[in-house]
């Protein structure tokens, strides 16, 4: 579980987030959704250390991440992973050498060892025997499993996912969106996502925060979401005539 308290953060002295405070459930997706310049890539910079903040907390299970030494921080990140939106992948390193990359920065297992991982990971990602390609020889989608075995390949407590359908079409979005539900759930990952994409939204979140002008403006379960007379909220999810037939349907 994360929780953020009164977190507040400004750039040029300019308030980016407003005394925001929320919390992340283990075993779920917490999907943060809001306009294109409401904060909320800023959020989940400051919760993950990215950004310093200007103030409040913010706690990994009981340790709150605000304050804490270079070296316990730094062990706190460990159990952090990311999902980046454009993947991230290393071009010039193999597919194994890619999801192996943790390992050999914050680990001293043998070579046998990681890649008994690496290779545990991939298959769990449906990517078995892709060791040696390159990430130009395989398709957006089976890259960005590869960015998800490489995100998981240390176990984390916590998972961040940055826009994970971005660039995707829409079958392998709903591939995409299943298999991080699916390990969220089977290693009971604290997992928040941050997305535009609507199925995301309504299909595979948990619970839902919505940020708005740099303020929590609503908190809740998905089931929730087309429940609520907030209008700033109802105009964000139903302003496309596609998903104005998913209102009262959750």
């Amino acid at each position: 579980m994360i929780r953020v308290e009164h977190l507040c953060k400004s750039f040029d002295g300019r308030q980016i987030l407003n005394n925001v405070s929320t919390t992340f459930n283990a075993g779920q997706i917490n999907a943060v959704i809001g306009k294109s310049g409401s904060g909320k890539s800023v959020l989940i910079k400051s919760v993950t250390g990215l950004h310093s903040i200007d103030s409040g907390n913010v706690f990994y299970d009981d340790t709150n991440l605000i304050g804490l030494r270079k070296n316990d921080r730094k062990n706190l990140l460990k159990q952090i992973g990311m999902l980046f939106q454009g993947c991230a992948l290393f071009d010039s390193l193999t597919i194994e050498e890619n999801v192996m990359f943790p390992l050999d920065i914050h680990t001293t297992q043998t070579r046998a060892e990681k890649l008994k991982r690496v290779n545990f990971c991939l298959e769990r990602v449906n990517m078995p025997n892709t060791n040696h390609l390159f990430p130009s020889e395989i398709s957006g989608g089976m890259q960005k499993r590869v960015a998800i075995a490489r995100a998981i390949v240390l176990n984390p407590k916590y998972l961040f996912c940055d826009e994970p359908n971005s660039g995707l079409d829409p079958q392998t979005s709903m591939v995409i969106d299943q298999l991080i539900k699916e390990i969220t759930q089977e290693y009971n990952i604290t997992t928040v996502m941050n997305t535009h994409d609507m199925n995301s939204i309504f299909e595979v979140s948990d619970q839902v925060a919505f940020i708005y002008q740099g303020q929590l403006w609503w908190n809740g379960p998905r089931n929730q979401l087309t429940k609520t007379d907030n209008a700033e909220l109802n105009d964000f999810l139903f302003s496309s005539p596609l998903l104005r037939n998913k209102k009262g349907s959750s």
